[in-house]
């Protein structure tokens, strides 16, 4: 692929050879044999279950581990789990109770280890026993079974999610921190994966609206890991992971994650290619002081696919005059075959370099105050080209008697520096009968960006900037150029942006009664971004402060039943998630408000079965409406009203049956017109009216175990204007594992059993992507 997009890339790359030389170092420490290694003697693929209560006071002297065991294996009895080894007390998993797919407790919507009955908000855990048993290797794949989470193909370049019907690619979080640039980010670290539900600008900040995504990565916690995988399977997929851990001393763990993944893909000419590396170390120089550092470096490069288009049924644009009959009649995506590429193989693809280094200090100063103080510096190499269905009297559908499409093109760079730093404080007093919980903190970061679009023109055409193509044989080997273009018609970006953040919160969770709980906080943001316009060399300027509440109420009729309600406001400032440009007419406007109302329950029906509901209604305000007789300025007086219910069952139902059941009905309307085709009552882009996933997994012997999922999305459609639909669509998937011996565990993963064809995606009426197809991957995992 042609890299005129990549001289941008690199044009602010850190220079970071320390860095990675001591990461290097780190690595290579890992494989030195501790003193006091523990040779587990039972089998590692089936553990007992932990109890469900997590302890979050951390012990004063690390207990030591206990002595090797010699002899001869005993078979295992039933129950089929038998009792799990010693281990450390202060790991990952006893820390958020986490086993199989459920997970007692999680520390990001809330800053502490709080048990997921507590909070007052929808949150699903995604756990890495999770990952592992269905394989995801993406984030878009394990979003699939949680409800109220639709998938955005984002251009074929880059992770993008429809959470509670608000759509963006910036809401994604690691270890708490913002991960904002657009790329396809890899499981191969990940810990567990948080879905929050709704505003959460009290913790994170700024948009967020239906809610965001966190990774939590893998640490170093002084448990012994051997740990390596590879998987081969479909479209000659090659894909190795590496997890090694160990205390080198007392004071002192190490760890180092690394994965390398090679692949082709169902689409013509798809492949990518990825890699990353992540060495982390924990320092406890005092019982009551930690330290945990983290650097990574992360390569993807792929084809960047944006799907087939529609077929048009009357042969003419949407607009407001004949809107109204394309919604009665919407039309459906063109199926020419499920691998046929709408580009260029030549000049399609996406490339993603991020280096990030994170470092944590977390002291207990006693008498119920502790501390915690992060910081992240990432840096983000991105690039991409496309050419795809687009342009032309039909906008890149397929004309009415199938003869022809029009191809666009275009490429996009985005360089960006961030540096945030975060410090949370929690004290914990009682005044009188009454038990507080208060956390208060502050937030302070810099993102530096650099952003470039080039229109790509087809030399061969009659019509510059489109090219007319079979809809049969879509696939474009000729010339595109690629240049950047300013006219009256076209203007293409280029833009240099500074953003400055100051943030502080203060939340008080307030223990009444064992019964009743209050919780309230606000957070307060200023956020100054600045924009050197290339094009013009003009700059501009703009401050936002933003005021953010919080508030719950939490009734516990008994310790295992929580039945909340909450209210919470998040905004979106006017330069939208990804502050790469500011213009004349985005100057002026007004930041999107979330404002969410939600009750709910849960209910730990079993010690490890964790059931909860929810009901909402979420009003987003100031969505910015196109003025037709001035481009590139807006109204703010757009609206949507989402409303909805979830509800999930995870966990174990017995010893031997762990189980996932997730159910999101969603209304999402256009309540305020925002362009002449998008009018009130629309139904919101990509966002099904009902979805529905099952998973069970059973073990059948201490050897074998067998998991059946199911995944159904209704009907939706491709773009708010609702011209175009989406079929609604069922997928199902299996899995089968044997673990052989205290060494080897093999698995084979079927995605899609019957070869289901159906649309996973789109972004817009034109670019829609087709399901993958039957999938086969056999892991083998190798634990020494």
């Amino acid at each position: 692929m042609a890299r005129q997009a990549e001289c941008i890339v690199r044009a602010i790359q850190i220079r970071s050879g320390a860095v990675s030389a001591a990461a290097l170092c780190l690595g290579a420490a890992l494989f030195a044999q501790p003193a006091n290694a523990q040779d587990d003697a039972t089998l590692p693929g089936v553990t007992a279950l932990p109890p469900v209560s997590v302890d979050v006071t951390k012990p004063k002297k690390r207990p030591k581990r206990a002595a090797t065991r010699t002899g001869p294996r005993v078979a295992a009895p039933a129950p089929l789990l038998p009792p799990a080894p010693a281990q450390p007390l202060d790991t990952q998993d006893t820390r958020t109770g986490a086993v199989g797919v459920y997970a007692n407790s999680t520390s990001v919507a809330t800053k502490t280890n709080t048990a997921i009955i507590n909070i007052p908000q929808t949150v699903d855990v995604v756990t890495k026993e999770f990952i592992r048993d269905n394989n995801f290797q993406t984030l878009t794949d394990v979003t699939r079974y949680v409800p109220g989470v639709a998938i955005h193909q984002g251009e074929g370049n880059r992770d993008e999610l429809v959470i509670r019907g608000v759509d963006s690619s910036a809401n994604f979080f690691v270890n708490g921190f913002r991960d904002d640039v657009q790329y396809y980010r890899d499981l191969y670290n990940a810990q567990s994966v948080e879905v929050l539900k709704g505003p959460s600008a009290l913790i994170f900040g700024r948009g967020a609206g239906g809610g965001l995504v966190n990774r939590t990565l893998k640490e170093a916690d002084w448990a012994t890991r051997r740990e390596v995988t590879a998987t081969t399977g479909s479209y000659f997929d090659r894909r190795v992971t590496a997890d090694l851990g160990q205390a080198i001393n007392e004071n002192v763990a190490a760890r180092f994650n690394a994965f390398y993944e090679q692949s082709d893909t169902f689409r013509d000419y798809g492949h990518f290619e990825r890699y990353g590396v992540n060495p982390t170390m924990t320092f406890q120089p005092a019982d009551d002081t930690k330290v945990k550092l983290s650097y990574e470096y992360y390569h993807d490069e792929r084809l960047a696919d944006r799907g087939n288009p529609s077929q048009s049924l009357f042969n003419m644009i949407p607009n407001a005059a004949n809107a109204g009959s394309l919604r009665a009649f919407p039309a459906p995506p063109f199926a020419s075959g499920r691998s046929t590429l709408f580009g260029s193989p030549i000049y399609n693809g996406t490339h993603a370099d991020v280096q990030t280094a994170m470092a944590f200090i977390e002291h207990d100063f006693g008498n119920g105050l502790s501390v915690k103080n992060g910081t992240i510096h990432a840096s983000y190499l991105r690039g991409y080209r496309n050419v795809y269905p687009g342009n032309g009297a039909l906008a890149g559908a397929v004309n009415q008697t199938q003869t022809a499409v029009n191809l666009a093109a275009y490429e996009n760079a985005t360089n960006r520096n961030n540096v945030f730093n975060q410090t949370d404080f929690t004290y914990k007093a009682v005044t009188g009968p009454v038990k507080h919980t208060l956390m208060f903190g502050t937030e302070f970061g810099l993102e530096a960006s650099l952003a470039q679009r080039n229109t790509g023109y087809f030399p061969e055409a009659s019509v510059a900037n489109t090219v007319v193509v079979n809809p049969f044989a879509p696939t474009y080997f000729g010339p595109v150029i690629f240049k950047h273009t300013v006219t009256p018609a076209q203007t293409d970006a280029s833009s240099r942006t500074d953003l400055s953040l100051q943030s502080g919160y203060v939340q008080d969770e307030i223990e009444i009664t064992r019964y009743l709980q209050v919780i309230a906080g606000v957070r307060q943001d200023r956020y100054d971004l600045t924009a050197l316009d290339q094009n013009t060399n003009s700059t501009r300027g703009r401050v936002d402060d933003l005021t953010s509440p919080r508030g719950a109420v939490i009734v516990k009729p008994i310790d295992n039943l929580s039945i909340y309600g909450s209210y919470s406001i998040s905004y979106l400032p006017s330069s939208g998630d990804q502050f790469s440009t500011l213009n004349d007419g985005t100057l002026i406007l007004e930041p999107q408000q979330f404002e969410n109302k939600e009750v709910g329950v849960k209910w730990n029906i079993l010690p490890k079965l964790l059931f909860t509901a929810a009901a909402y209604e979420l009003d987003r305000t100031n969505v910015p409406i196109a003025d037709p007789n001035r481009p590139g300025f807006f109204f703010p007086s757009g609206a949507h009203k989402i409303q909805g219910f979830e509800a999930s069952l995870k966990g174990y139902v017995t010893d031997t049956w762990q189980a996932s059941l997730a159910y999101a009905y969603t209304d999402a309307r256009i309540a305020s017109a925002t362009s002449p085709t998008i009018v009130p009552g629309n139904v919101v882009q990509l966002v099904p009216q009902h979805q529905f996933a099952f998973w069970n997994k059973y073990q059948f012997t201490p050897i074998w175990s067998a998991a059946l999922g199911v995944i159904y999305f209704s009907d939706s459609f491709a773009s708010s204007d609702d011209t175009v639909k989406l079929p609604g669509f069922v997928r199902f998937d299996a899995g089968i594992y044997a673990q052989l011996d205290k060494t080897w565990r093999m698995q084979l993963n079927i995605e899609n059993i019957f070869d289901t064809l159906y649309w996973a995606s789109a972004d817009g009426n034109n670019n829609i992507s087709p399901g993958q197809g039957r999938t086969v991957r056999l892991t083998a995992i190798a634990n020494f």
